[in-house]
């Protein structure tokens, strides 16, 4: 289906319808004095790709985002969520370490088409591990690639795979050796404008790793597809930023900065400005603090309100899931400033995932009710189509 014939028909349903994170303790979830949020992180030097021109402030939406339709349901913990081309999704499932394509309905209504196209067998889910993030490649037309975030029985990994219509083939490994444990994976891919792709990780709930400058734990990784540091790495390795606890979403502004979600311990979440080269202090500071060198974040939240997981960009604002604060944020860019945080649809559908813009430029927001930690509504888990305003 060419990607106008869907944004077209999810355009017309929308006329028709009008831990402290997933941390140590599974079905615990960290708690926290209530925390508000804190804006402005210091910042070294721009990456290759930002524009550090002055720009004009983004305003808000002139209404607030809104539940208008729902494309899928009854699935098991959806982690990973990119899409293809043509409007189609690929979802990946954490613990059953199923590959779902997602169709939009043709005729605009109701939910979509759900079609297992395969499974990734090195999957050795435990805990918060599993079948995580999934990223198309930019090139997906001629090479027909997905890339995946595994944690198997031995590491993490990044591997690729060819979708050939409705079949995942063979998953190739393409980075390997990423510490692996029952907390703390991170997971998340993103394609870069540069065209490498970006790696959050976790660690592992090994507070020290994160230090260890060169170990692929606590950090964000730049590599090429073919798993090489890429060029300009500031380390000469994959290693794009370090010192990070558990990043769960990554998201790219229009001016090419990266930004970063990432779960704090007991009481500070981070939204963070993510500089090549840069040090974010964990486990020496949580939140703002941190020493000589060491970037402070953007904003922060206290972990009963965020929990911060997946993360999107749509007309110069951020959108940011949580876990245990159950609710959608926005967040409005003002060039290298993040401001004026609102939360949406707090406890009206549970743990919030994933956020990805849709061809359209809908939102797709996926719960995360059956993930061990929530209360799963019979419909569970769903992924939600959400109008930004």
């Amino acid at each position: 289906m060419a990607r106008q014939t869907v944004a077209a028909l999810l355009v017309a349903a929308l006329l028709l319808a009008g831990c402290a994170d997933d941390d140590a303790d599974p079905g615990a979830e960290d708690t926290a004095s209530p925390q508000a949020p804190t804006s402005e992180a210091s910042a070294p030097s721009e990456p290759p790709s930002s524009d550090a021109s002055s720009e004009p402030t983004s305003e808000a939406p002139a209404g607030p985002p809104r539940v208008v339709g729902t494309v899928a349901s009854g699935l098991a913990t959806p982690w990973g969520l990119d899409f293809l081309p043509d409007g189609r999704a690929v979802v990946t499932e954490r613990d059953t370490a199923r590959v779902l394509v997602v169709t939009p309905p043709e005729d605009g209504r109701g939910e979509g088409q759900v079609l297992e196209v395969g499974r990734v067998p090195e999957t050795a889910p435990q805990g918060e591990a599993g079948l995580l993030g999934v990223a198309v490649s930019p090139d997906f037309e001629t090479d027909r690639l997905l890339y995946f975030y595994v944690c198997t029985a031995d590491d993490n990994q990044v591997v690729r795979a060819e979708l050939d219509g409705r079949r995942l083939g063979e998953p190739e490994p393409v980075l390997s050796g990423i510490p692996n444990g029952f907390i703390h994976d991170g997971g998340r891919l993103e394609f870069g404008p540069d065209g490498f792709l970006y790696v959050s990780t976790g660690e592992v709930g090994e507070p020290a790793l994160a230090r260890e400058r060169g170990g692929y734990a606590g950090k964000i990784l730049r590599i090429t597809t073919e798993g090489d540091p890429a060029p300009g790495n500031p380390f000469g390795d994959e290693v794009w930023s370090w010192g990070h606890r558990n990043v769960q979403g990554l998201a790219f502004d229009d001016a090419g900065r990266l930004w970063a979600s990432e779960f704090g311990q007991d009481s500070s979440d981070e939204l963070n400005l993510i500089e090549a080269g840069a040090d974010y202090g964990w486990p020496d500071a949580e939140g703002e603090g941190g020493g000589p060198g060491q970037v402070d974040p953007a904003l922060t939240w206290s972990t009963d309100e965020a929990s911060p997981s997946g993360l999107a960009h749509l007309d110069g604002q951020l959108w940011m899931a949580a876990l245990q604060g159950e609710r959608l944020w926005r967040i409005t860019l003002d060039g290298r400033r993040a401001r004026a945080p609102r939360a949406f649809l707090t406890g009206e559908h549970g743990r919030l995932r994933t956020v990805a813009v849709a061809p359209d430029g809908m939102l797709w927001v996926t719960t995360s009710n059956r993930d061990g930690r929530g209360d799963p509504a019979p419909e569970d888990d769903r992924i939600l189509v959400v109008s930004p305003g």
